[in-house]
C-alpha cells in the first residue's frame, strides 16, 4: 500500500473521530471558546473524558482501521508470490536436456543423495531415492527391514525398485551403496540409463559416516575395519561404472554438482546443454 493511501485512511479514520468527539464535546458542555483559561478547562475536561471514553471507542474504531491495512499485506504477499513465479519460470528455461536416467553408485558417505539432489535440482529433473522408495513401499526404515527381513530380502527389493525407477522417469537416481554390486542392476541400468560413480576415497567416507548410526554394516564391533573391508570389496564393481567423479573433501555439495554435470556433458546421448 502507498504512503498516499495510506495517509488518505488515516484521515478518514481521524475525521470520524473528530465527529465523535465533536459530540461529546458539545454533550459535556466544552464547545470552542476563544479565552485562554476556557481552553485549559477545556483542556482539563477533554484529558478526562478521553482517559475514561477513549479507550472504548478507539477499541470500536480500531479493527475497522486496521482491517483493510492486514488485507492489503495479505493480497501483497500472495500476488507477490505469484509474481515472482510467473517470472521465474519465465526467467529461468530449461538449460540442458537430460536423455537418460543417470544412476549415482558409490559407497555409502558418497553424497550420493546430497550431490544427487543438487544435480537434479540444476538440470530441472526429478530426484530419486531407491532406499527412500523402498522404505515408503515397506513403511520400515532400511535399518529395520535389516534387522527384521535381513539384507538378502532387502536386496530383491531393492532390485525390483531400480528397475521400476528406471522406468518410470527420466532423472537423478541414488542407488544403495551395495546396489551395484548385482549384476542384474548393473545390467538394468546399462539398457535404460547411465551409471556414474562418485569415488570418494576411505578416509572421507569414515569422517563422514563415523557418527551416523543409520548404516546397519557398520553396526559391529569394529566399524571402521568393516568400512574399510566393505570399500575394499566394492571398489573393484565400482570401477566398471560408465562414468566417475572424484570426491575432494573441500568441495561443496554444489561444487561436487558442477563436476558431476560437467562429466555429464562429456557424453551427448546423456546430457546436451542448451545453447540461448
Amino acid at each position: 500500500m502507498s504512503f498516499r493511501n495510506q495517509s488518505h485512511r488515516f484521515a478518514c479514520f481521524y475525521r470520524v473521530w473528530r465527529k465523535i468527539d465533536a459530540k461529546k464535546r458539545t454533550q459535556i458542555g466544552i464547545a470552542n471558546k476563544p479565552n485562554k483559561t476556557d481552553n485549559q478547562k477545556e483542556n482539563q475536561q477533554l484529558e478526562k473524558f478521553a482517559h475514561k471514553k477513549c479507550p472504548f471507542v478507539f477499541c470500536l474504531l480500531y479493527p475497522f482501521y486496521i482491517w483493510p491495512f492486514a488485507q492489503d499485506h495479505v493480497i501483497q504477499i500472495q500476488m507477490s508470490g505469484i509474481e515472482q513465479t510467473q517470472a521465474d519460470a519465465g526467467k529461468s528455461p530449461p538449460q540442458y536436456v537430460l536423455k537418460k536416467t543417470v544412476a549415482l553408485v558409490g559407497m555409502m558417505g558418497a553424497g550420493k543423495t546430497a550431490v544427487g539432489r543438487a544435480v537434479a535440482a540444476k538440470l530441472a529433473v526429478p530426484f530419486l531415492d531407491s532406499d527412500a522408495e523402498i522404505e515408503v513401499a515397506a513403511n520400515l526404515s532400511v535399518p529395520e527391514i535389516f534387522a527384521r527381513d535381513g539384507e538378502a530380502f532387502f536386496r530383491k527389493r531393492e532390485t525390483e525398485v531400480i528397475s521400476r525407477l528406471l522406468d518410470d522417469e527420466r532423472g537423478i537416481l541414488s542407488t544403495g551403496g551395495g546396489a551395484f554390486l548385482a549384476q542384474v542392476n548393473r545390467d538394468s541400468i546399462a539398457a535404460r540409463g547411465v551409471s556414474l560413480w562418485l569415488n570418494a576415497d576411505l578416509n572421507l567416507l569414515w569422517n563422514r559416516v563415523r557418527h551416523k548410526d543409520t548404516r546397519p554394516l557398520l553396526r559391529t564391533k569394529d566399524p571402521r575395519a568393516t568400512l574399510e573391508a566393505l570399500y575394499l570389496a566394492r571398489v573393484p564393481f565400482y570401477e566398471n561404472a560408465d562414468l566417475s567423479v572424484v570426491c575432494a573433501p573441500k568441495l561443496t555439495i554444489d561444487a561436487m554438482a558442477g563436476r558431476v554435470i560437467e562429466t555429464l556433458l562429456t557424453r551427448p546421448d546423456v546430457l546436451e546443454k542448451l545453447h540461448a
